[in-house]
């Protein structure tokens, strides 16, 4: 993802000069292609986190369209004040751009995953939050977010994640994307979690034969109610998936929606459980250990089946 982000901010910035990216001294192996072409545009503040998101909001006051790029909690949490404040507040056109999403830096240890950002950033007035899960959702963001008017939170995952779009795959910020449709079951994902969420509804169809839908929720804020209320219609199980806390993310954005449309709804969150990871390993031995335990695919079966029960 992060590759895409930089290939496509390249492009973006050979049309219009008003485009920077600050960075706290990270993104090395990534930010070197936008500084070569765009040295006064390329700005490297330091172990500064407060300061980078202060300039930029200086910056995007005077006309200029700015990228904050950092490791997710570096560019949330670290200068959490200075976002609220001079980016949301202030409503400029800061883009806060967070590498790592979830679990992703695994061997690194609580301090930089990333399990909190979304709950955080969708609680602030004004800003747009965009948490992509393949390539092609990164490359239509970031095109889009140039002209975006507002601040914005993109969250990456690292590098390495497939299509699961086609190139012709309609991407629009505020809207979902159905990647499959179904009738047994709908799957809500989020971020670096729709390459699992595809797995998943393979699995359901080729080995126990329930189709699932889909559903690629690339903003969270604004959430595209038209879609959840759709699916809410249907009154099929509606499960989210997140590579988040399941307090504040995708589910808990979900489950408002539910909760306000007066309707009853088969309806489980899937992802990080109200815990900090005291575990150390890879990206994958995390996500076995807090998300796909045992018991993860016995429960959206039991979901399922105890709704062609009831039906």
């Amino acid at each position: 993802m992060r590759n895409t982000f930089i290939d496509t901010l390249v492009e973006e910035a050979k049309l219009n000069e008003n485009i920077y990216i600050i960075t706290p001294d990270l993104g090395f192996s990534v930010l070197e292609r936008f500084g070569e072409l765009f040295p006064d545009r390329l700005i490297n503040v330091g172990i500064a986190e407060q300061n980078a998101v202060g300039i930029a909001a200086g910056l995007a006051l005077s006309g200029k369209i700015v990228y904050v790029y950092s490791i997710v909690p570096f560019v949330t949490m670290r200068c959490f004040e200075q976002v609220r404040v001079d980016v949301a507040y202030m409503m400029t056109n800061v883009r806060l751009v967070g590498v790592g999403a979830g679990l992703s830096y695994g061997p690194a240890g609580a301090t930089h995953h990333s399990i909190e950002d979304i709950a955080i950033m969708r609680a602030l007035p004004n800003m747009t939050v965009c948490c992509p899960g393949d390539p092609i959702e990164v490359r239509e963001i970031i095109r889009q977010s140039v002209t975006y008017q507002g601040p914005m939170y993109i969250r990456l995952g690292k590098n390495g994640e497939p299509k699961i779009h086609n190139e012709q795959t309609r991407v629009q910020i505020g809207k979902a994307i159905e990647v499959v449709a179904g009738k047994d079951v709908a799957i809500l994902t989020t971020s670096n979690m729709l390459e699992a969420g595809s797995d998943i509804v393979k699995k359901l169809d080729i080995e126990y034969g329930k189709s699932a839908t889909l559903i690629s929720v690339a903003t969270i804020k604004p959430l595209d109610l038209e879609v959840i209320t759709r699916l809410i219609n249907t009154s099929i199980p509606i499960i989210t998936l997140e590579e988040h806390n399941i307090i504040g993310g995708l589910g808990s954005a979900v489950s408002e929606v539910i909760a306000e449309s007066g309707k009853a709804v088969p309806f489980k969150r899937f992802g990080i459980k109200d815990e900090y990871s005291h575990y150390v390993g890879s990206h994958s031995y995390l996500r076995e250990k807090f998300i796909f335990d045992s018991g993860f695919l016995d429960a959206i079966l039991a979901l399922i089946q105890d709704n062609e029960v009831m039906q």
